[in-house]
């Protein structure tokens, strides 16, 4: 019988921490070395707890990509809240991620002190060093010490990559040994509909404003296989009243194409194929606070 003495793999769960765009998901992105979660300037755009999987020659790290930490307004954001809980109590590591080009704020010292109840390790990375100067930086790293909360703290730009490779090397010895949880090709636990859908919601957000962002989700209704090696991808966008769909359509239908052929040209890469994609927007008020409907969505 094969004991642990015998396994020579690390393997566990990491969770990141920190309020919106301080880029977490751009920085799971570079850890992994693909993309597995949409990128975005607005609050919110990370929703469900994605696992994404980082895979070494002898480790296997999870990064569970937290929905930015918040106090809860609706049933939205109090799921997000009880994932963020629930998550940290399964991790075995915490990382937080500051924003060296913005600084610390009052949103930051609330995640810390929400932190510093956690049982885990927990090692921050200053990100974004790229677009602060020097002396900033150095501010913003002793702010981040003072904290007290950091077993470690990292400056890095995971836009660039700088400091990323020293700052995995890091998260892996935080890990126990033991064989991985994931198939070693697995780059994330999302079903291939949520990661659809989520690609198409990050087009939205990079072409929408104001109340807009927050009153949209996508589900996907179908994926077809054609016969002439088509993708067929049908999407409904929905949003919470009559003029958010207007703004989602747009003067003579231009929104609402230009969100297509975006997300088409996206679908296109993650796929690897020729896609059509077919999308129609809906009204469907309140949905942050129809359980029913998370559940379907996959937010929990």
């Amino acid at each position: 019988m094969t004991g642990l003495t015998d396994i020579k793999t690390r393997s566990g769960f990491i969770a990141l921490a920190g309020r919106p765009n301080v880029g977490k998901s751009t920085l799971t992105n570079a850890i992994v070395g693909s993309k597995v979660a949409i990128v975005s300037d607005k609050p919110q755009t990370t929703r469900r707890a994605i696992r994404a999987i980082a895979n070494g020659e002898d480790y296997q790290l999870v990064l569970i990509d937290l929905p930015g930490v918040q106090r809860p307004k609706d049933a939205l954001t109090e799921r997000m809240q009880r994932r963020v809980e629930h998550e940290l109590d399964d991790a075995d590591g915490c990382l937080m991620v500051l924003n060296a080009e913005q600084g610390i704020g009052p949103g930051d010292r609330f995640i810390a002190q929400l932190l510093k109840s956690a049982k885990v390790p927990i090692v921050i990375a200053v990100n974004k060093v790229d677009k602060s100067s020097e002396p900033k930086t150095v501010e913003i790293l002793q702010a981040a010490e003072e904290l007290g909360i950091a077993d470690a703290i990292f400056p890095i730009s995971a836009r660039r990559g700088t400091g990323v490779e020293a700052l995995i090397e890091h998260l892996v010895s935080l890990l126990p040994v033991g064989p991985y949880y994931f198939d070693a090709a697995q780059r994330s636990d999302q079903s291939d509909s949520v990661l659809l859908a989520e690609l198409v919601r990050e087009q939205v957000l990079i072409r929408t404003r104001e109340e807009v962002p927050h009153a949209v989700e996508v589900e996907i209704l179908a994926i077809t296989d054609q016969a002439d090696g088509l993708v067929r991808i049908e999407a409904l966008l929905l949003v919470e009243t009559d003029s958010q769909k207007g703004i989602l359509i747009g003067a003579g239908g231009r929104m609402i194409k230009a969100i297509g052929t975006g997300a088409r040209r996206t679908l296109e890469r993650e796929l690897g194929t020729r896609v059509h994609l077919a999308l129609s927007v809906a009204v469907r008020r309140n949905w942050r606070a129809d359980e029913r409907l998370l559940d379907r969505l996959g937010i929990e």
